[in-house]
């Protein structure tokens, strides 16, 4: 079964934001691929609130050794306890990675992603580090693995790639 991580902003999102999310979550479920992402607010729970919505499986690697941290509609807590080092795990276990708004947080699993090889589909218009990364990153070999695609389109251009 593929697997697709959703990394994002851990936060009040912009109700435009929110409903990309949970859009691309829908379509990960619809698609028979399973949802990885950090387990919390923001865009992991409106990815994994569109993945449940469509019948879909849901995985949260939560930074603490807290399972009560994780949104209501994750299907398996996974506690690492590791702090901020669980975002390797998160980005190391998904096929392809979607990326929406953003902070550090998000900036370090994109960094991540690209340092392991997975492409990072990068939603337009969902604001944050983002939208910024692939001009940031101009200089780097590795910016071939930044698409910035529409959220309709995100979870077929993963397929295309996994």
């Amino acid at each position: 079964m593929n697997k697709i991580t959703v990394i994002g902003l851990d936060g009040k999102l912009p109700p435009e934001v929110d409903r990309m999310a949970e859009r691309i979550g829908e379509d990960i479920a619809n698609s028979g691929c399973v949802l990885i992402c950090g387990g919390k607010k923001g865009v992991m729970e409106a990815a994994c609130r569109g993945a449940k919505k469509a019948g879909g499986i849901t995985v949260g690697i939560l930074p603490s050794f807290d399972g009560s941290e994780a949104n209501d509609y994750v299907d398996v807590v996974i506690p690492s306890g590791m702090g901020y080092a669980r975002n390797t795990l998160v980005v190391s276990s998904g096929d392809a990675i979607v990326s929406l708004n953003g902070s550090t947080g998000t900036l370090s699993e994109i960094a991540m992603a690209l340092n392991y090889g997975k492409p990072v589909f990068c939603i337009e218009g969902s604001g944050g580090v983002t939208d910024k990364v692939r001009n940031a990153l101009a200089d780097d070999k590795r910016v071939s693995q930044i698409k910035m695609v529409k959220a309709e389109d995100a979870i077929r251009e993963c397929l295309k790639f996994i």
